[in-house]
């Protein structure tokens, strides 16, 4: 089992070559402002979506390829806004994840032929987020305040893939943001 600690910090940075800050006291009036910027006032427009799996280290799974187009709306929604659910309320703290097999997904949601929003989606080690709309990115970790906003994440992803959410990356694959000593 992976077990990672949390600690002060900005987890945003690591997800992204644009990290973004964590969100301000003023939740509410940054969370509108926030969703805006990442494009996801669009969630609700978004009618298809292309999902491509990475893998960076080959071992020690044994996944193929994948490349996907997902064109149901109530699928592609669902995971439009589980994206913009951890994106605007970005986790704060610090997370160590040593067990990171490189596993992510990225794509692009579309309304038609028009380009929503890019994400990429690090389904291993410490899952993160990372959300692309109008030249602007935001980025978290999901855990924490993230984790609360996106709790349906895991198996949006899955059913947009068709895939159980078992096969997202090992199972060995969670935060444990109470430390070493707590389960």
């Amino acid at each position: 089992m992976l077990v990672c600690s949390a600690a002060a910090g900005c987890a945003s940075a690591t997800a992204s070559s644009s990290a973004a800050g964590p969100a301000s006291s003023g939740a509410a009036t940054t969370s509108s402002v926030t969703s805006a910027a990442t494009g996801c006032a669009d969630v609700n427009q978004a009618t298809s979506v292309t999902v491509r799996r990475t893998m960076h280290l080959v071992e020690p799974t044994r996944m193929r390829a994948l490349t996907t187009t997902q064109t149901n709306p109530a699928l592609v929604r669902a995971l439009f806004g589980q994206f913009c659910g951890a994106v605007s309320h970005a986790a704060v703290g610090r997370v160590n994840c040593p067990a990171d097999f490189g596993i992510s997904y990225s794509g692009t949601f579309y309304d038609g032929a028009r380009v929503l929003a890019k994400f990429v989606y690090g389904a291993s080690g410490c899952q993160t987020v990372s959300l692309t709309a109008d030249g602007k990115t935001r980025s978290t970790m999901v855990f924490g305040s993230a984790a609360a906003a996106a709790p349906r994440l895991r198996a949006d992803m899955a059913a947009v893939l068709g895939v159980p959410a078992t096969m997202l990356a090992p199972p060995q694959a969670q935060v444990n943001p109470g430390g070493p000593n707590k389960p």
